[in-house]
C-alpha cells in the first residue's frame, strides 16, 4: 500500500499564535530544533508559517526589535500545506516544486502535523525520493 502523509508527520507539532514575540518563537525554534512553527488562531486553523529565514530576513536584516516584533508581522500567510491522507510522493513533489522542507499538514483546516523533509526520507528509502531531496535543497535557478 502507498505510503501517506500521515504514516510520515508528526502530530500535535508545537504552533504559535501572531501575537507571539519573535524573541520566543526563536526559543521555541531553537528549543524545539526546527527551523519553522506553524501559525494558528485560536481553533487550531492554520493562519501560517514562520521560519528562521523569516526572522533573520525580516527583523534581523530589517533592523527591527525582535522583542517588539510580532510573528504576525513577518510570517508567510497561506502557506502550502499537505493532507493527512495525501500520497506521501505527492507531498514531496510539491515540497520539490516549492522548494520548501517542511510542510504543515491539515485536515479541516486545522493543523494537525507537520512533514519535514527528514520525516519523508526516513519514511521513503527509494532513489526517486533522493532525487526529490536534492531538488528542494537546491539553490533557486540551480536545477541539475
Amino acid at each position: 500500500m502507498a505510503k501517506t502523509v500521515r504514516d510520515a508527520m508528526t502530530p500535535n507539532p508545537r504552533c504559535i499564535s501572531r501575537s507571539t514575540s519573535v524573541v520566543i518563537a526563536a526559543r521555541m525554534m531553537e528549543d524545539e530544533d526546527v527551523g519553522s512553527l506553524p501559525v494558528v488562531d485560536n481553533d487550531d486553523l492554520l493562519v501560517g508559517i514562520v521560519t528562521d529565514r523569516d526572522v533573520a530576513l525580516r527583523v534581523v536584516a530589517a533592523g527591527r526589535d525582535p522583542g517588539s516584533t510580532q510573528v504576525g508581522e513577518i510570517l508567510t500567510e497561506n502557506p502550502i500545506y499537505a493532507y493527512p491522507d495525501e500520497p506521501l510522493d505527492e507531498a514531496l513533489e510539491h515540497m520539490a516544486y516549492r522548494r520548501v522542507r517542511r510542510l504543515p499538514v491539515v485536515d479541516s483546516d486545522r493543523l494537525i502535523g507537520m512533514l519535514a523533509q527528514a520525516d519523508v526520507v526516513h519514511e521513503v528509502k527509494d532513489k526517486k525520493a533522493g532525487r526529490l531531496v536534492e531538488e528542494i535543497s537546491q539553490p533557486a535557478g540551480i536545477q541539475n
